[in-house]
């Protein structure tokens, strides 16, 4: 018996008799999954059960409307009972009429005498031959996109011959990087990826995304085998063993299957925002950015060692304090964060390190008082096993096998543990240490750290929580605790537990002072490891994950260091800087900023204020590292491009411009109209690098690239018989300091606006040589670049005001 429910996006067929579904696309007859099974496991007692196997006597419901975050649901509800434990189970099928989205869920109650363990609730199973993936017709060439676990796991693209990424490191790493419950693959062609991922096809540039809208009650897993022209898929909420008693229930979260157009600018943005959505984040295409984007300076890139323990005192707090305040006209930061150093130990959080003998109160009433907010590291989850509260409070921490405190990996040259969150008294503990940092001491600028500690697999006090519902409990407890007005930053955290907690959520690995991963600063043996400290890891996931910001929190790509004596070459701190901007996410500073070197200070100076924008990253799919990323700006002076080309080699690289790279141009626009461009180069030793170059003739190319290194372009085409913006040294975005544009029929006036005193150039296209230009009423300097566009020498005070008269 075939059951069906069908809108203008999919048409879903249910046939009992085989217990499977098959989902096809409604404008796409080819593209669909055929043959999916779900099914539950479990444990009673030592004995392992599958179910549900038979459909043919269920019962299902006529087609109901439900109205929910995603908007009015189709939907029909599948009831199976006759396991022989007594377990029901109601599957919900449903399509969204507003959103191309099929969504499921799955519910079971336990009716018998006895309690059972659920370990995974499988949503879909796709094996072939009786079940199958379709893309089209032709020859496939399939992709996978994994998402890691938490901030600091690997996040990117597979092609169907590649290995899945993952650290060699074992139990001095495996549990901080990965979900207990999701495999670690190891053959060709085998993937897996937590919460959602994408299976495609690179030569149809089409793709299915799977995975949840949400972690609130189970973590999601996805794996995948992809085969020549095969595909096998298996999504799953992990159960974690959590005894279900008899007379209770659990529901999963809603799985989500959509697909995709990989070419389009946003593929992902439509999960994004159902996840948004399910989390109460209604975002409004027109609406003005949800979440604040912090700017400020962190302490721990400077004051650390390669060893990753803290040097930090309350005297270096203070001296950098005075730089901000200093530094304030030219640097304009908000927020002075104290990070690791200050506590006794880590899991002490309420006493202090000698070098911090009065605490840290007084600091945040200074930092206020000067005008800044007090910000302050926490690790509220994770125990040192030296700390006063694993000697005082054994009971409080997780414990696993033969009731040993959990290994929440080596750090701190030790392994520490994690508390259990489900002990009443532990969760107490967790809510007076925030409750004390954010309304004792005054700070209202919280960095939370190793939050993956609290979803360690264990034997938890309630054995009746999975892994996520006691992370997702324990990070309520902290925003509860902590109060709205407090602005919370997650890091190393499990994403999905976090959406709708959290302000800003770190989506990397740690940045460091060298492009490598290291360890004491040898290369050998760790350069690989995807998610140790270092530059190189940390760009990955700010590229990957760069859709998230906006829609699930702030994204944070980590500190900035611009100091010259790191292990990073000038190239790379380019880099860096260009791709924290253009992410649009927080900037924190990590240097002693007494000491930058002007050079070194005005690269940050560039970077402020904020662009804020979420950028496009049009080799998301094709490239396990992204080598391209474009934003699209707009004020008064028009609309423009900036476009990033990364040279991700050792050795120095000719870089190829082709506007089909960056989706250019974009389908609302005229083709011929970027027949010709203005293109201006920031990051220019001499001055300004400005050019007219026509596409017609072919691409462009920018020879030598240093190793490591970024082109990064202001592209605007070029407009014929009137004035144009073409760029400046002035700002990153090379026009968002403009904030004012009048042309006039024989000259233009524009308005630039700076922090501080600025110094720089900027490239005007004009109709007309100039006669005259002045700048705040005297006379600018200025010359021919080439003919029809020139360059303007600028130094004025905060506001520039420009006149440029022509004949």
């Amino acid at each position: 018996m075939a059951l069906t429910l069908e809108n203008a996006h999919f048409r879903f067929i249910l046939d009992l008799a085989q217990a499977t579904w098959d989902l096809f696309v409604a404008t796409r007859g080819e593209v669909a999954l055929l043959g999916c099974r779900t099914e539950v496991t479990y444990w009673r007692g030592k004995t392992r059960f599958y179910s549900p196997a038979d459909w043919r006597s269920a019962y299902v419901t006529e087609i109901e409307t439900a109205d929910t975050p995603q908007g009015r649901l189709l939907q029909r509800r599948l009831l199976l009972g006759g396991d022989p434990n007594g377990l029901r189970f109601s599957l919900t099928f449903a399509l969204a009429q507003e959103h191309p989205l099929f969504l499921w869920r799955l519910s079971v109650e336990n009716e018998g005498a006895q309690a059972v363990a659920l370990e995974r609730l499988d949503m879909l199973r796709l094996a072939p031959p009786s079940g199958a993936l379709r893309l089209g017709a032709g020859e496939l060439e399939l992709a996978f996109f994994s998402n890691g676990w938490q901030s600091w796991s690997y996040s990117g693209a597979y092609g169907s011959s590649d290995r899945y990424i993952h650290t060699r490191l074992g139990p001095l790493k495996k549990q901080v990087d990965h979900n207990a419950s999701t495999p670690i693959p190891r053959g060709r062609g085998h993937f897996a990826s937590d919460m959602f991922g994408v299976v495609g096809d690179r030569r149809e540039r089409l793709a299915f995304l799977a995975g949840f809208l949400s972690q609130k009650q189970h973590f999601g897993s996805l794996e995948a085998h992809l085969g020549a022209s095969q595909v096998a898929l298996r999504l799953w909420a992990s159960g974690d063993r959590a005894l279900l008693y008899p007379g209770e229930a659990i529901s999963t979260d809603w799985a989500c299957l959509t697909y995709l157009d990989v070419d389009q600018d946003d593929p992902l943005g439509g999960y994004l925002e159902a996840v948004a959505r399910e989390h109460g984040l209604h975002l409004a295409p027109s609406a003005p950015p949800p979440f604040a984007i912090p700017s400020g300076w962190c302490s721990w890139y400077y004051y650390s060692t390669e060893q990753y323990t803290s040097l930090l005192t309350a005297s270096d707090v203070r001296a950098n304090l005075a730089s901000m305040a200093a530094l304030r006209s030219v640097l304009p930061l908000q927020v002075c964060q104290i990070d690791d150093g200050y506590e006794a130990q880590v899991g002490d959080w309420l006493s202090f390190s000698p070098s911090f003998s009065e605490g840290v109160q007084p600091l945040a009433a200074e930092i206020r008082a000067a005008g800044f907010t007090p910000g302050l590291w926490l690790a509220p989850f994770i125990v040192h096993p030296r700390s006063r509260l694993a000697q005082e409070h054994p009971d409080w921490l997780l414990r696993g096998r033969l009731n040993r405190p959990v290994n929440a990996g080596y750090l701190w040259g030790s392994f520490p543990t994690a508390l259990d969150l489900t002990h009443p008294e532990a969760l107490e503990y967790v809510r007076q240490v925030i409750h004390t940092a954010a309304h004792d001491w005054g700070y209202s600028y919280l960095k939370l750290d190793f939050l993956y500690a609290a979803a360690l697999p264990g034997r938890y006090r309630d054995p009746r929580r999975t892994r996520a519902q006691v992370l997702r409990q324990g990070l309520e407890a902290l925003r509860l605790s902590a109060g709205q007005d407090t602005f919370l930053l997650g890091c190393g955290c499990p994403l999905g537990s976090a959406i709708g907690l959290v302000d800003a959520m770190r989506i990397s690995a740690d940045t460091a002072r060298r492009w490598y991963a290291s360890w004491n600063g040898i290369e050998f043996f760790f350069k690989q490891e995807p998610t140790l400290p270092s530059a190189r890891n940390a760009l990955q996931n700010v590229l990957t994950r760069a859709p998230l910001h906006q829609r699930w929190w702030s994204n944070d790509p980590d500190c900035l260091q611009v100091r010259p004596d790191t292990h990073l070459s000038q190239a790379e701190v380019e880099t860096i800087a260009t791709l924290i901007a253009l992410s649009g996410g927080s900037l924190l500073i990590s240097d002693n900023l007494a000491q930058l070197p002007p050079p070194r200070l005005r690269m940050a100076q560039v970077l402020l204020p904020l662009i804020g924008h979420r950028p496009i990253v049009p080799d998301w799919f094709d490239q396990a590292t992204p080598r391209l990323l474009r934003l699209d700006l707009e004020n008064a002076t028009g609309q423009w491009h900036l476009l990033a080309l990364i040279n991700w080699a050792d050795e120095p690289q000719d870089l190829t411009l082709r506007l089909d790279d960056f989706h250019l141009p974009p389908p609302t626009a005229s083709a011929h109209l970027y027949q010709t461009c203005f293109i201006s180069r920031f990051w220019q030793v001499d001055n300004m690098a400005v050019l007219r170059h026509s596409f017609a003739e072919g691409p462009l190319t920018f020879k030598d690239v240093a190793a490591h290194g970024v082109v990064l372009l202001a592209l605007r085409p070029a407009l014929q018989g009137q004035p144009q913006y073409l760029g400046s040294d002035l700002h990153l975005s090379q026009g968002l300091e403009v904030t004012a544009w009048q042309p006039l029929p024989r000259e233009v006036n524009l308005t630039l606006e700076r922090p501080g005193r600025a110094q720089g150039h900027i490239a005007l296209s004009l109709p007309h040589a100039p006669r005259r230009v002045w700048l705040n009423e005297k006379p600018c300097a200025w010359s021919t670049c080439h003919q029809g566009f020139y360059i303007l020498e600028v130094d004025f005070e905060a506001v520039g005001r420009i006149r440029v008269e022509w004949s």
